[in-house]
């Protein structure tokens, strides 16, 4: 991780002036959002010292200080809207090669269960992930920051799980850790070594999580590697019954937890409720007792419409979780196999679109609840105190954000309290 700077080496710095500042301040962690909440100023700046926000005010009075204590002005041409940096709390972005012939093969009829059998899915990406060396699957991982960057994600979390052996899960989280020390982005690292008991593995499940167990999360322990641990629960990966102890240990030595759950069966919301998870993702298959008992627990729902898209099914159920209750935060999921677009703005806007949410839900979503899913509470709303970290387009009301379906895309991003321009940038194969 990067030293944080001291008081005397952070910079002060104004940066605007910005015609609609959507702070998101004072809204509620959990239930549903009215647009009506939101607060939005008008012909503001905001005064950052290294990368906090110290004050957000009028420009024109701002400016006049600034000038007089020779506080360095950034400023922003005219009709320019900021919102909360984006978080991305759900990807799979260390990776390699791509899964182009299961999209393919989807689209043509076959089912996720059928191509993982034809030798395709997670086992696919295990093994050309495999045969990557760290420094290929680190370039590739920075390229994909890069873009997310320029896309308003000023903090995204990344999973291992494409090495499915003690070495490679290593091997990928020691590459996460590396790239993060080379980017302004905030990396938040997650061990998902529980994604799918290896065809390798010679040996039972209940065998393969006790070698986890006794191998792997002491190693991420006394190297410092992450603080979460992630786990599939579904038909294909991990029963309930398997997983729980797995998780149980996990959870016992320190680690936060998150889940893969009720994707294409219900079981795993269940479960992450019951072993206190900071948040349980998909969901797609929730029904109405799992959606009531998310919205009574602490667990975070978390939507990611990238897999709907990507396997053509139904999305989360987000209406109805903000309407019983449950905080929603989206993800985009991005993926080699189910959810390839890797694009949150389009993806949360989209589903905003089939599910009713108000803008302020969806902003909410991908803002200060998607921080909640990741534990970072200094993030997420543009108030003092909090993380500068800015998403700034080109337009009059921050309505067209979404309205845009993600073609509106933004015009600089401030990271840390540093601006940098953005521009669109290509997938890469």
């Amino acid at each position: 991780m990067r030293r944080p700077l001291s008081d005397s080496e952070a910079t002060a710095r104004l940066i605007g002036p910005f015609a609609q500042l959507v702070t998101l301040e004072g809204l509620p962690l959990k239930g549903s959002l009215r647009d009506e909440q939101l607060i939005v100023r008008e012909a503001v700046g905001i005064r950052v010292r290294g990368s906090e926000i110290m004050e957000i005010g009028p420009f024109e009075r701002l400016a006049r200080e600034a000038r007089t204590e020779k506080i360095e002005i950034v400023e922003l041409p005219g009709g320019r809207v900021g919102v909360p940096g984006f978080v991305d709390a759900h990807t799979h972005s260390c990776f390699a090669g791509s899964r182009a012939r299961d999209y393919a093969l989807r689209n043509s009829g076959s089912t996720y269960l059928e191509i993982a059998k034809a030798g395709g899915g997670i086992w696919d990406s295990v093994q050309q992930t495999r045969m990557a060396p760290p420094e290929v699957l680190e370039a590739l991982l920075l390229k994909r920051i890069h873009r997310f960057l320029n896309a308003g994600i000023t903090t995204l979390e990344v999973k291992s799980g494409y090495g499915l052996s003690v070495s490679e899960e290593l091997k990928m989280l020691r590459v996460i850790r590396s790239a993060s020390e080379k980017t302004e982005m905030d990396l938040v690292s997650t061990c998902l070594a529980a994604h799918t008991c290896p065809k390798d593995f010679q040996g039972s499940v209940p065998e393969y999580l006790q070698l986890l167990e006794t191998e792997l999360l002491p190693v991420l322990i006394a190297e410092g590697l992450t603080s979460r641990l992630d786990a599939f629960v579904e038909q294909s990966a991990f029963t309930p019954r398997e997983i729980m102890p797995y998780l149980q240990k996990g959870k016992a030595v320190g680690f936060d937890l998150t889940l893969h759950a009720d994707q294409f069966t219900t079981g795993g919301s269940g479960v992450a409720i019951t072993c206190g998870a900071l948040s349980a993702d998909h969901l797609e298959a929730s029904g109405p007792s799992e959606i009531q008992a998310l919205a009574k627990s602490e667990v975070i729902a978390t939507a990611l419409p990238g897999a709907s898209l990507g396997l053509g099914c139904g999305f989360t159920p987000s209406r109805a979780l903000l309407d019983a209750g449950a905080c929603l935060a989206i993800a985009s999921d991005y993926n080699p196999g189910s959810a390839p677009m890797g694009d949150l703005l389009t993806q949360a806007a989209l589903l905003g679109t089939f599910e009713k949410l108000s803008n302020a839900e969806v902003l909410a979503g991908i803002t200060f609840r998607a921080a909640a899913a990741l534990a970072l509470k200094d993030r997420g709303r543009l108030v003092a105190g909090q993380k500068a970290d800015i998403a700034v387009f080109q337009t009059d009301h921050y309505n067209e954000i979404l309205y845009h379906q993600g073609q509106l895309r933004p015009v600089q991003v401030v990271k840390n309290g540093r601006l940098h321009l953005s521009k669109a940038d290509s997938h890469e194969s």
